[in-house]
């Protein structure tokens, strides 16, 4: 074979690896995202998998859904386990999700409802979710992403009252202002604070100091709160190791960034034409020990959610 075409065949062949790379990338084994909403066409959700190399996932369905949930899964045996939501204010809740967790629901939410975190109606989920023990995963935001968006599971300061008042209770934080606390200086007027993180925030304090207390690393509120200041985070991760669950929580349509993604939430459009879950996991292994890596994306939250390997 000539130099000059030995040459052209092996860039071929790396530019054929490197786009291999791309479409499917090798995360070193095993990796649950554990919040993967169930869309309009439920395929979408196997080809968002495939696409940023993640083998399997729980997904965030609401009880309306639920059939939906349940045929994805039946069509990709061992891939997919399902979650339950309704509004806990809405009359026959309770026994809304007992009934999809007796159906084999293995986690309550995404929760993400205008209520207060220690409100008569979240208390009957947790009870629901301790007795059928299964952990309940809740979105804490407080600044609107949108005109008009109000608070959702408000009353975080005090949230330690309620860990306290449900030890049998596995918690799962996540979104803005529970990521916005891993610093000690929140400010009131974002989202998604940037800079270095002042130590002593309520949610490191809190995943120290309660052992049902986790935390959801998704969507762009838990990407932004560990990639703002790296050294900090380094050490976060460390100590919280066996409390940090991996998400994705992300919109894009091909595992790779295609499609609109973060369309609602303008100040989060630094992930914009990025996949949430390449961006994160990509973040996880720059920051991250192999062993903690697997840890966080697989080994915490396949314990949680009961997902066969």
């Amino acid at each position: 074979m000539q130099r000059r075409t030995f040459l052209k065949t092996s860039a071929a062949v790396l530019s054929v690896r490197n786009v291999f790379a791309q479409s499917a990338p090798d995360w070193g084994g095993p990796v649950l995202d554990t919040h993967l909403h169930l869309r309009t066409d439920p395929d979408a959700c196997f080809t968002h998998t495939r696409g940023c190399g993640v083998t399997n996932a729980v997904l965030l369905t609401r009880a309306t859904d639920e059939d939906k949930a349940k045929q994805e899964m039946a069509k990709r045996p061992g891939v997919f386990v399902r979650s339950v939501a309704t509004d806990p204010a809405q009359a026959g809740a309770d026994e809304v999700i007992r009934k999809a967790v007796h159906e084999g629901a293995v986690s309550v939410g995404e929760l993400k409802y205008h209520l207060a975190l220690d409100s008569p109606e979240m208390r009957r989920i947790y009870d629901i979710c301790a007795e059928m023990r299964v952990p309940v995963m809740m979105h804490i935001q407080s600044f609107p992403h949108f005109r008009g968006e109000l608070p959702y599971n408000t009353g975080y300061p005090q949230f330690d009252k309620v860990l306290r008042a449900y030890p049998r209770t596995n918690f799962i934080g996540h979104a803005d202002l529970f990521w916005a606390h891993i610093s000690a200086d929140v400010p009131t007027d974002r989202g998604y604070p940037s800079g270095a993180i002042k130590p002593g925030g309520l949610t490191d304090r809190f995943l120290s100091d309660y052992p049902n207390l986790y935390a959801d690393m998704s969507a762009n509120s838990g990407n932004n709160a560990l990639s703002r200041d790296k050294d900090f985070s380094r050490e976060f991760i460390v100590r919280h190791r066996t409390k940090l669950i991996f998400g994705s929580d992300c919109s894009c349509t091909d595992g790779k960034g295609g499609g609109i993604s973060q369309g609602r939430n303008p100040e989060a459009s630094r992930l914009a034409g990025q996949c949430v879950a390449r961006a994160t996991l990509g973040l996880l292994k720059e920051i991250t020990s192999p062993e903690i890596f697997r840890q966080i994306t697989w080994s915490n939250g396949q314990r949680m959610f009961k997902v066969n390997a």
